[in-house]
Protein backbone atom coordinates (compact mmCIF):
# COMPACT_ATOMS: atom_id res chain seq x y z
CA UNK A 1 0.00 0.00 0.00
CA UNK A 2 1.37 3.51 -0.12
CA UNK A 3 0.34 6.86 1.31
CA UNK A 4 -2.33 7.72 -0.26
CA UNK A 5 -5.70 8.28 1.87
CA UNK A 6 -9.75 7.87 0.05
CA UNK A 7 -12.08 10.05 2.31
CA UNK A 8 -15.62 9.46 1.95
CA UNK A 9 -18.04 12.36 2.65
CA UNK A 10 -21.07 10.96 2.08
CA UNK A 11 -23.61 14.07 2.51
CA UNK A 12 -27.33 15.63 2.86
CA UNK A 13 -27.74 15.71 -1.27
CA UNK A 14 -24.77 13.98 -2.33
CA UNK A 15 -21.68 11.65 -2.18
CA UNK A 16 -18.13 13.03 -2.78
CA UNK A 17 -14.82 11.09 -2.03
CA UNK A 18 -11.53 12.52 -2.16
CA UNK A 19 -7.94 10.75 -2.82
CA UNK A 20 -5.20 13.36 -0.77
CA UNK A 21 -1.25 12.49 -1.05
CA UNK A 22 0.62 11.68 2.32
CA UNK A 23 1.45 15.51 1.35
CA UNK A 24 -2.46 16.26 2.38
CA UNK A 25 -2.89 17.64 -0.89
CA UNK A 26 -6.13 16.67 -3.00
CA UNK A 27 -5.11 14.65 -6.29
CA UNK A 28 -8.59 13.16 -6.69
CA UNK A 29 -12.17 13.72 -6.82
CA UNK A 30 -15.80 11.87 -7.34
CA UNK A 31 -19.07 13.50 -6.46
CA UNK A 32 -22.95 12.05 -6.97
CA UNK A 33 -25.67 14.19 -5.93
CA UNK A 34 -29.31 11.36 -4.89
CA UNK A 35 -32.49 12.30 -4.84
CA UNK A 36 -34.19 13.80 -2.47
CA UNK A 37 -37.46 12.40 -1.13
CA UNK A 38 -40.53 14.09 0.18
CA UNK A 39 -43.63 11.79 1.41
CA UNK A 40 -45.09 14.26 3.09
CA UNK A 41 -45.20 17.99 4.62
CA UNK A 42 -41.99 17.76 7.28
CA UNK A 43 -40.66 14.39 5.80
CA UNK A 44 -37.50 13.58 4.38
CA UNK A 45 -36.32 10.51 3.27
CA UNK A 46 -33.34 8.99 1.33
CA UNK A 47 -33.37 5.28 -0.58
CA UNK A 48 -30.58 3.96 1.22
CA UNK A 49 -29.75 2.46 -2.10
CA UNK A 50 -28.94 5.36 -3.58
CA UNK A 51 -26.65 6.34 -1.17
CA UNK A 52 -24.32 2.98 -1.42
CA UNK A 53 -24.08 3.45 -5.03
CA UNK A 54 -23.42 7.36 -4.90
CA UNK A 55 -20.76 6.62 -2.77
CA UNK A 56 -19.30 3.76 -4.97
CA UNK A 57 -19.27 5.22 -8.14
CA UNK A 58 -17.96 8.71 -6.68
CA UNK A 59 -14.80 7.01 -4.96
CA UNK A 60 -14.34 4.52 -8.07
CA UNK A 61 -14.09 7.62 -10.10
CA UNK A 62 -12.37 9.67 -7.14
CA UNK A 63 -9.24 6.80 -7.61
CA UNK A 64 -9.47 7.35 -11.34
CA UNK A 65 -9.29 10.50 -11.25
CA UNK A 66 -6.22 10.23 -9.05
CA UNK A 67 -4.42 7.75 -11.26
CA UNK A 68 -4.25 5.26 -8.51
CA UNK A 69 -5.34 1.86 -7.82
CA UNK A 70 -6.68 0.98 -4.87
CA UNK A 71 -4.09 -1.30 -3.66
CA UNK A 72 -2.05 2.29 -3.01
CA UNK A 73 -4.28 3.01 -0.29
CA UNK A 74 -3.34 3.23 3.10
CA UNK A 75 -6.72 3.44 4.20
CA UNK A 76 -10.32 5.09 4.38
CA UNK A 77 -12.00 7.77 6.36
CA UNK A 78 -15.71 8.33 6.45
CA UNK A 79 -17.48 11.20 7.14
CA UNK A 80 -21.46 11.23 7.22
CA UNK A 81 -24.63 13.05 7.64
CA UNK A 82 -25.66 12.82 11.31
CA UNK A 83 -28.68 11.65 12.80
CA UNK A 84 -29.93 10.06 9.94
CA UNK A 85 -31.57 6.55 10.51
CA UNK A 86 -30.77 3.16 8.34
CA UNK A 87 -31.97 0.06 10.08
CA UNK A 88 -31.51 -2.99 7.86
CA UNK A 89 -31.75 -6.90 7.39
CA UNK A 90 -28.77 -8.29 9.55
CA UNK A 91 -28.78 -11.51 7.24
CA UNK A 92 -29.09 -9.79 3.37
CA UNK A 93 -28.02 -6.00 4.20
CA UNK A 94 -31.70 -5.28 2.69
CA UNK A 95 -32.88 -2.03 4.39
CA UNK A 96 -36.42 -2.21 5.42
CA UNK A 97 -37.89 1.47 5.20
CA UNK A 98 -36.33 4.15 3.50
CA UNK A 99 -33.26 6.17 5.59
CA UNK A 100 -34.79 9.01 7.66
CA UNK A 101 -33.14 12.22 7.34
CA UNK A 102 -32.26 14.58 9.85
CA UNK A 103 -34.16 16.96 8.64
CA UNK A 104 -37.44 14.99 9.17
CA UNK A 105 -40.14 16.29 11.17
CA UNK A 106 -42.11 13.32 11.85
CA UNK A 107 -41.38 12.44 15.56
CA UNK A 108 -42.14 16.09 17.23
CA UNK A 109 -45.32 14.55 18.42
CA UNK A 110 -42.85 11.95 20.16
CA UNK A 111 -40.51 14.13 21.43
CA UNK A 112 -43.37 16.12 22.96
CA UNK A 113 -45.27 13.02 24.24
CA UNK A 114 -41.65 12.33 25.98
CA UNK A 115 -41.36 15.96 27.40
CA UNK A 116 -45.12 16.13 29.16
CA UNK A 117 -43.73 13.08 30.76
CA UNK A 118 -40.74 14.82 31.98
CA UNK A 119 -38.46 12.71 30.60
CA UNK A 120 -36.33 15.85 28.82
CA UNK A 121 -33.69 16.23 31.53
CA UNK A 122 -33.05 12.23 31.51
CA UNK A 123 -31.77 12.15 27.65
CA UNK A 124 -30.28 15.96 27.75
CA UNK A 125 -28.43 14.87 31.40
CA UNK A 126 -27.14 11.33 29.32
CA UNK A 127 -26.71 12.41 26.13
CA UNK A 128 -26.36 16.53 26.01
CA UNK A 129 -28.98 16.48 23.47
CA UNK A 130 -32.31 17.65 23.66
CA UNK A 131 -35.83 15.92 22.94
CA UNK A 132 -36.23 17.18 19.34
CA UNK A 133 -36.84 15.00 16.18
CA UNK A 134 -33.46 15.93 14.56
CA UNK A 135 -31.81 13.07 16.99
CA UNK A 136 -32.09 9.59 15.69
CA UNK A 137 -33.75 8.40 18.33
CA UNK A 138 -37.15 8.88 18.32
CA UNK A 139 -36.87 8.06 14.30
CA UNK A 140 -35.33 4.80 14.93
CA UNK A 141 -38.55 4.12 17.30
CA UNK A 142 -40.89 5.00 14.57
CA UNK A 143 -39.41 2.70 12.31
CA UNK A 144 -39.53 -0.36 15.00
CA UNK A 145 -43.61 1.02 15.38
CA UNK A 146 -44.30 1.60 11.91
CA UNK A 147 -42.64 -0.88 9.43
CA UNK A 148 -44.74 -3.75 9.87
CA UNK A 149 -43.09 -6.77 11.66
CA UNK A 150 -39.79 -4.58 12.40
CA UNK A 151 -40.60 -4.97 16.49
CA UNK A 152 -40.46 -8.43 16.77
CA UNK A 153 -37.61 -9.19 14.06
CA UNK A 154 -35.75 -6.20 16.28
CA UNK A 155 -36.12 -7.88 19.08
CA UNK A 156 -34.96 -11.41 17.49
CA UNK A 157 -31.80 -9.45 16.80
CA UNK A 158 -32.90 -9.89 12.69
CA UNK A 159 -32.19 -5.90 12.18
CA UNK A 160 -29.46 -3.62 12.80
CA UNK A 161 -29.40 -0.03 13.33
CA UNK A 162 -27.13 2.59 12.30
CA UNK A 163 -26.19 6.20 10.69
CA UNK A 164 -24.89 6.29 7.41
CA UNK A 165 -21.30 5.22 8.15
CA UNK A 166 -22.51 2.17 10.06
CA UNK A 167 -24.46 1.35 7.22
CA UNK A 168 -21.57 2.21 4.76
CA UNK A 169 -19.19 0.05 6.75
CA UNK A 170 -21.42 -3.00 7.12
CA UNK A 171 -21.86 -2.70 3.32
CA UNK A 172 -18.20 -2.11 2.63
CA UNK A 173 -16.90 -5.05 4.67
CA UNK A 174 -19.90 -7.46 3.49
CA UNK A 175 -21.42 -7.53 6.60
CA UNK A 176 -18.57 -8.57 8.22
CA UNK A 177 -17.99 -5.21 10.96
CA UNK A 178 -20.63 -3.51 12.26
CA UNK A 179 -19.38 -0.45 14.13
CA UNK A 180 -20.07 3.28 14.67
CA UNK A 181 -17.35 6.18 16.55
CA UNK A 182 -18.16 8.14 19.52
CA UNK A 183 -19.38 10.90 17.53
CA UNK A 184 -21.94 9.59 15.43
CA UNK A 185 -23.20 7.06 18.36
CA UNK A 186 -23.28 10.27 20.60
CA UNK A 187 -26.18 12.32 18.64
CA UNK A 188 -28.49 9.47 18.38
CA UNK A 189 -30.17 9.87 21.67
CA UNK A 190 -29.02 6.22 22.78
CA UNK A 191 -24.98 7.00 24.03
CA UNK A 192 -24.03 8.51 27.25
CA UNK A 193 -21.41 10.59 26.48
CA UNK A 194 -20.13 10.68 29.78
CA UNK A 195 -19.63 6.96 30.48
CA UNK A 196 -19.35 6.49 26.43
CA UNK A 197 -21.74 3.63 26.29
CA UNK A 198 -25.26 2.56 24.75
CA UNK A 199 -27.47 3.62 27.61
CA UNK A 200 -29.98 0.90 28.91
CA UNK A 201 -32.44 3.39 30.50
CA UNK A 202 -32.85 5.31 27.48
CA UNK A 203 -33.09 1.88 25.08
CA UNK A 204 -36.17 1.15 27.10
CA UNK A 205 -37.64 4.29 27.00
CA UNK A 206 -37.60 4.49 23.13
CA UNK A 207 -38.21 0.70 23.27
CA UNK A 208 -35.04 -0.43 20.87
CA UNK A 209 -33.39 -3.56 21.54
CA UNK A 210 -29.65 -3.09 22.62
CA UNK A 211 -29.07 -6.46 19.53
CA UNK A 212 -29.63 -3.59 17.39
CA UNK A 213 -26.77 -1.47 17.96
CA UNK A 214 -23.19 -1.25 16.52
CA UNK A 215 -19.81 -1.23 18.54
CA UNK A 216 -18.73 1.85 19.38
CA UNK A 217 -15.19 2.83 18.67
CA UNK A 218 -12.39 5.98 18.75
CA UNK A 219 -12.70 7.79 15.70
CA UNK A 220 -9.45 6.50 14.67
CA UNK A 221 -9.59 2.52 14.81
CA UNK A 222 -10.16 -0.59 13.47
CA UNK A 223 -13.78 -0.18 11.32
CA UNK A 224 -13.15 -3.38 8.99
CA UNK A 225 -11.63 -4.38 5.67
CA UNK A 226 -13.43 -3.72 2.32
CA UNK A 227 -14.19 -6.30 0.06
CA UNK A 228 -12.29 -6.22 -2.78
CA UNK A 229 -15.24 -6.23 -5.32
CA UNK A 230 -16.10 -2.82 -4.24
CA UNK A 231 -12.99 -0.58 -5.43
CA UNK A 232 -10.56 -3.80 -6.68
CA UNK A 233 -8.48 -4.12 -3.50
CA UNK A 234 -9.14 -4.66 0.33
CA UNK A 235 -8.80 -1.74 1.48
CA UNK A 236 -8.76 -0.84 5.85
CA UNK A 237 -11.44 1.29 6.91
CA UNK A 238 -9.16 3.53 9.69
CA UNK A 239 -11.05 6.83 10.38
CA UNK A 240 -15.14 8.14 11.06
CA UNK A 241 -16.65 10.99 12.49
CA UNK A 242 -19.55 12.84 11.68
CA UNK A 243 -19.41 15.58 9.01
CA UNK A 244 -19.15 18.40 11.65
CA UNK A 245 -16.89 16.75 14.00
CA UNK A 246 -14.68 15.99 10.96
CA UNK A 247 -14.58 19.44 10.04
CA UNK A 248 -13.67 20.05 13.68
CA UNK A 249 -10.58 18.00 12.97
CA UNK A 250 -9.95 19.43 9.34
CA UNK A 251 -9.95 22.66 11.05
CA UNK A 252 -7.56 21.82 13.50
CA UNK A 253 -9.84 23.14 16.22
CA UNK A 254 -7.97 20.85 18.56
CA UNK A 255 -7.71 23.71 21.59
CA UNK A 256 -10.23 24.27 23.83
CA UNK A 257 -11.89 27.88 22.88
CA UNK A 258 -11.30 27.13 19.43
CA UNK A 259 -14.62 27.48 17.03
CA UNK A 260 -15.59 26.29 13.41
CA UNK A 261 -18.64 26.67 11.59
CA UNK A 262 -20.17 24.57 8.70
CA UNK A 263 -21.97 26.05 5.84
CA UNK A 264 -23.33 23.39 3.77
CA UNK A 265 -26.86 22.19 3.38
CA UNK A 266 -27.34 23.29 7.52
CA UNK A 267 -25.10 25.28 9.39
CA UNK A 268 -23.26 23.75 12.32
CA UNK A 269 -21.27 25.55 14.74
CA UNK A 270 -18.69 23.33 17.01
CA UNK A 271 -17.14 25.26 20.01
CA UNK A 272 -14.33 22.79 21.31
CA UNK A 273 -14.33 22.72 25.43
CA UNK A 274 -11.79 20.52 25.75
CA UNK A 275 -12.29 17.89 28.80
CA UNK A 276 -14.76 19.71 30.18
CA UNK A 277 -18.52 18.57 29.21
CA UNK A 278 -20.20 21.98 29.64
CA UNK A 279 -23.38 21.92 30.52
CA UNK A 280 -25.96 24.89 28.13
CA UNK A 281 -27.96 26.86 29.54
CA UNK A 282 -28.93 28.41 26.61
CA UNK A 283 -30.50 25.16 24.96
CA UNK A 284 -27.05 24.34 22.76
CA UNK A 285 -25.59 20.84 22.54
CA UNK A 286 -22.96 19.36 24.48
CA UNK A 287 -21.57 16.57 22.22
CA UNK A 288 -18.48 14.43 21.73
CA UNK A 289 -15.86 17.14 19.26
CA UNK A 290 -13.75 13.46 18.87
CA UNK A 291 -12.64 10.34 20.87
CA UNK A 292 -9.15 9.39 20.61
CA UNK A 293 -6.51 7.27 22.28
CA UNK A 294 -9.87 6.58 24.62
CA UNK A 295 -9.60 10.09 25.63
CA UNK A 296 -13.16 12.45 24.49
CA UNK A 297 -12.79 15.75 23.90
CA UNK A 298 -16.30 17.44 24.17
CA UNK A 299 -18.09 20.32 22.35
CA UNK A 300 -20.72 23.06 22.49
CA UNK A 301 -22.65 22.90 19.06
CA UNK A 302 -25.41 24.93 17.35
CA UNK A 303 -27.07 23.62 14.45
CA UNK A 304 -29.12 25.87 12.07
CA UNK A 305 -31.12 23.41 9.96
CA UNK A 306 -30.98 25.88 7.02
CA UNK A 307 -28.23 27.03 5.28
CA UNK A 308 -27.11 26.32 1.49
CA UNK A 309 -30.44 25.12 1.57
CA UNK A 310 -32.09 28.61 1.53
CA UNK A 311 -29.83 29.30 -1.61
CA UNK A 312 -31.46 25.60 -2.91
CA UNK A 313 -34.42 27.07 -2.46
CA UNK A 314 -33.81 30.35 -4.38
CA UNK A 315 -32.42 27.89 -7.28
CA UNK A 316 -35.32 25.24 -7.75
CA UNK A 317 -38.44 26.88 -5.65
CA UNK A 318 -38.12 30.55 -6.80
CA UNK A 319 -36.24 29.76 -9.47
CA UNK A 320 -34.60 33.34 -9.05
CA UNK A 321 -31.38 32.33 -9.87
CA UNK A 322 -29.67 29.79 -12.37
CA UNK A 323 -26.86 28.46 -10.41
CA UNK A 324 -26.23 28.75 -6.45
CA UNK A 325 -23.23 30.65 -7.16
CA UNK A 326 -25.22 33.46 -8.33
CA UNK A 327 -26.87 33.92 -5.07
CA UNK A 328 -24.34 36.55 -3.54
CA UNK A 329 -23.52 38.67 -7.15
CA UNK A 330 -27.55 38.96 -7.05
CA UNK A 331 -27.90 39.82 -3.46
CA UNK A 332 -25.23 42.38 -3.71
CA UNK A 333 -27.61 44.59 -6.08
CA UNK A 334 -30.23 44.21 -2.95
CA UNK A 335 -32.07 47.89 -2.16
CA UNK A 336 -30.17 48.98 1.18
CA UNK A 337 -32.86 50.70 2.23
CA UNK A 338 -35.10 47.81 2.04
CA UNK A 339 -34.13 45.32 4.95
CA UNK A 340 -36.25 42.21 3.92
CA UNK A 341 -36.27 39.48 6.49
CA UNK A 342 -36.25 35.70 5.75
CA UNK A 343 -36.28 33.36 8.80
CA UNK A 344 -35.84 29.85 7.27
CA UNK A 345 -38.10 27.45 9.03
CA UNK A 346 -38.02 25.13 6.34
CA UNK A 347 -38.39 22.24 8.56
CA UNK A 348 -38.40 24.38 12.08
CA UNK A 349 -35.78 26.18 13.53
CA UNK A 350 -32.84 24.85 15.55
CA UNK A 351 -30.69 26.02 17.80
CA UNK A 352 -30.69 28.22 20.48
CA UNK A 353 -35.02 28.03 19.98
CA UNK A 354 -35.88 24.12 18.93
CA UNK A 355 -39.28 24.86 17.56
CA UNK A 356 -39.93 21.93 14.99
CA UNK A 357 -43.85 23.14 14.41
CA UNK A 358 -42.42 27.00 12.89
CA UNK A 359 -42.35 27.77 9.62
CA UNK A 360 -40.98 29.78 7.23
CA UNK A 361 -41.89 33.59 7.12
CA UNK A 362 -40.18 36.54 5.21
CA UNK A 363 -40.98 40.03 6.95
CA UNK A 364 -40.22 43.32 5.40
CA UNK A 365 -41.70 43.39 1.94
CA UNK A 366 -43.09 46.19 -0.07
CA UNK A 367 -43.95 46.68 -3.85
CA UNK A 368 -40.15 47.31 -4.68
CA UNK A 369 -39.04 44.03 -3.34
CA UNK A 370 -37.68 42.24 -5.78
CA UNK A 371 -35.31 38.58 -6.74
CA UNK A 372 -32.17 40.77 -5.25
CA UNK A 373 -33.91 41.08 -2.12
CA UNK A 374 -35.24 37.85 -1.84
CA UNK A 375 -31.23 36.62 -2.58
CA UNK A 376 -29.69 39.42 0.14
CA UNK A 377 -32.65 37.86 2.49
CA UNK A 378 -31.25 34.06 2.48
CA UNK A 379 -27.79 34.80 3.03
CA UNK A 380 -27.90 37.08 5.51
CA UNK A 381 -30.71 34.77 7.42
CA UNK A 382 -27.40 32.33 7.76
CA UNK A 383 -25.60 35.78 9.28
CA UNK A 384 -27.86 36.26 11.17
CA UNK A 385 -28.51 32.38 12.77
CA UNK A 386 -24.67 32.57 12.85
CA UNK A 387 -24.49 35.46 15.37
CA UNK A 388 -27.38 33.69 17.46
CA UNK A 389 -24.94 30.85 18.09
CA UNK A 390 -22.16 32.84 18.78
CA UNK A 391 -24.27 34.41 21.80
CA UNK A 392 -25.49 31.69 23.20
CA UNK A 393 -21.90 29.78 23.10
CA UNK A 394 -20.79 32.68 24.75
CA UNK A 395 -23.28 32.62 27.69
CA UNK A 396 -22.43 29.17 28.54
CA UNK A 397 -18.30 28.90 28.01
CA UNK A 398 -15.81 32.11 27.70
CA UNK A 399 -12.99 30.72 29.00
CA UNK A 400 -11.76 34.12 30.46
CA UNK A 401 -12.29 36.03 27.33
CA UNK A 402 -15.07 36.69 24.98
CA UNK A 403 -12.81 36.92 21.74
CA UNK A 404 -13.57 34.25 18.92
CA UNK A 405 -12.10 34.01 15.47
CA UNK A 406 -14.59 31.92 13.57
CA UNK A 407 -12.68 29.19 11.50
CA UNK A 408 -15.23 28.66 8.10
CA UNK A 409 -15.93 25.83 5.71
CA UNK A 410 -18.53 24.40 3.60
CA UNK A 411 -19.28 25.49 0.23
CA UNK A 412 -20.87 28.50 0.74
CA UNK A 413 -17.72 30.08 2.08
CA UNK A 414 -16.67 30.77 -1.39
CA UNK A 415 -18.61 33.88 -1.57
CA UNK A 416 -16.54 36.87 -0.24
CA UNK A 417 -19.83 38.88 0.28
CA UNK A 418 -21.69 36.28 2.45
CA UNK A 419 -17.93 36.03 4.26
CA UNK A 420 -18.22 40.06 4.78
CA UNK A 421 -21.47 40.29 5.73
CA UNK A 422 -20.74 37.21 8.36
CA UNK A 423 -18.28 39.09 9.91
CA UNK A 424 -20.23 42.06 10.02
CA UNK A 425 -23.26 40.67 11.75
CA UNK A 426 -20.76 39.03 14.05
CA UNK A 427 -18.64 42.06 15.08
CA UNK A 428 -15.58 38.90 14.64
CA UNK A 429 -13.30 38.11 12.22
CA UNK A 430 -14.05 35.23 10.11
CA UNK A 431 -11.14 33.26 8.74
CA UNK A 432 -11.57 30.93 5.13
CA UNK A 433 -8.97 28.37 5.23
CA UNK A 434 -6.80 27.01 1.99
CA UNK A 435 -8.40 23.75 1.61
CA UNK A 436 -12.10 24.09 2.16
CA UNK A 437 -13.09 20.41 1.66
CA UNK A 438 -12.29 20.46 5.52
CA UNK A 439 -15.07 17.70 6.10
CA UNK A 440 -13.23 15.04 3.97
CA UNK A 441 -9.60 16.39 5.35
CA UNK A 442 -10.90 16.03 8.88
CA UNK A 443 -11.63 12.30 7.88
CA UNK A 444 -8.17 11.82 6.14
CA UNK A 445 -6.33 12.64 9.03
CA UNK A 446 -8.04 10.22 11.12
CA UNK A 447 -7.26 7.42 8.44
CA UNK A 448 -4.08 8.90 7.44
CA UNK A 449 -2.68 9.44 11.36
CA UNK A 450 -3.85 5.81 12.25
CA UNK A 451 -2.17 4.53 9.15
CA UNK A 452 0.62 6.14 9.69
CA UNK A 453 1.42 8.23 7.14
CA UNK A 454 0.00 11.19 7.87
CA UNK A 455 1.36 13.52 10.99
CA UNK A 456 -0.36 13.89 14.36
CA UNK A 457 -2.57 16.64 15.61
CA UNK A 458 0.37 19.15 16.42
CA UNK A 459 1.22 18.61 12.55
CA UNK A 460 -1.12 18.97 11.18
CA UNK A 461 -2.61 22.05 12.93
CA UNK A 462 0.67 23.47 11.85
CA UNK A 463 -0.24 22.77 8.51
CA UNK A 464 -3.45 24.58 8.36
CA UNK A 465 -3.36 27.33 6.24
CA UNK A 466 -5.88 30.52 5.86
CA UNK A 467 -6.68 31.89 2.54
CA UNK A 468 -8.18 35.12 4.18
CA UNK A 469 -9.44 36.71 6.94
CA UNK A 470 -12.86 38.90 6.80
CA UNK A 471 -12.87 41.95 9.28
CA UNK A 472 -16.26 43.47 10.64
CA UNK A 473 -16.25 46.77 8.08
CA UNK A 474 -20.36 47.52 9.08
CA UNK A 475 -20.96 50.43 11.75
CA UNK A 476 -22.26 49.37 15.38
CA UNK A 477 -25.56 51.65 14.34
CA UNK A 478 -26.12 49.41 11.70
CA UNK A 479 -25.31 46.03 12.72
CA UNK A 480 -27.27 46.79 15.82
CA UNK A 481 -30.44 47.58 13.88
CA UNK A 482 -30.40 44.88 11.13
CA UNK A 483 -30.13 42.36 14.44
CA UNK A 484 -32.75 43.65 15.98
CA UNK A 485 -34.94 43.66 13.16
CA UNK A 486 -33.79 39.73 12.75
CA UNK A 487 -34.74 38.89 16.80
CA UNK A 488 -37.70 40.44 15.75
CA UNK A 489 -38.25 38.58 12.98
CA UNK A 490 -37.79 35.26 14.98
CA UNK A 491 -39.99 36.16 17.33
CA UNK A 492 -42.89 36.66 15.13
CA UNK A 493 -42.23 32.87 13.63
CA UNK A 494 -41.90 30.88 16.58
CA UNK A 495 -45.13 28.50 16.58
CA UNK A 496 -45.89 30.08 20.13
CA UNK A 497 -45.34 33.55 19.50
Amino acid sequence: MGGYILAIDQGTTSSRAIVFDSGQRVVGVGQREFPQLFPRSGWVEHNPEDIWESVIWSARVALENAGIAASELAGIGITNQRETVVVWERETGRPIHNAIVWQDRRTASRCDELKSRGLEETFTVKTGLLLDPYFSGTKLAWLLDNVEGARARAARGELCFGTVDTFLIWRLTGGRSFKTDATNASRTLLFDIARNAWDDELLEILDVPRAMLPEVLDCAADFGMTEREHLGAEVPILGVAGDQQAATIGQACFDPGMMKSTYGTGCFALLNTGADMVRSNNRLLTTIAYRLDGKTTYALEGSIFIAGAAVQWLRDGLKIIGAASEASELAAKADPNQQVYLVPAFTGLGAPHWDPDARAAIYGMTRGTGPAEFARAALEAVCYQTRDLLDAMRGDWTNGTSETVLRVDGGMVVSDWTMQRLADILDAPVDRPTILETTALGAAWLAGHRAGVWPDRAGIAGSWARDRRFEPQMDQTTRAAKVAGWKDAVRRTLSGG
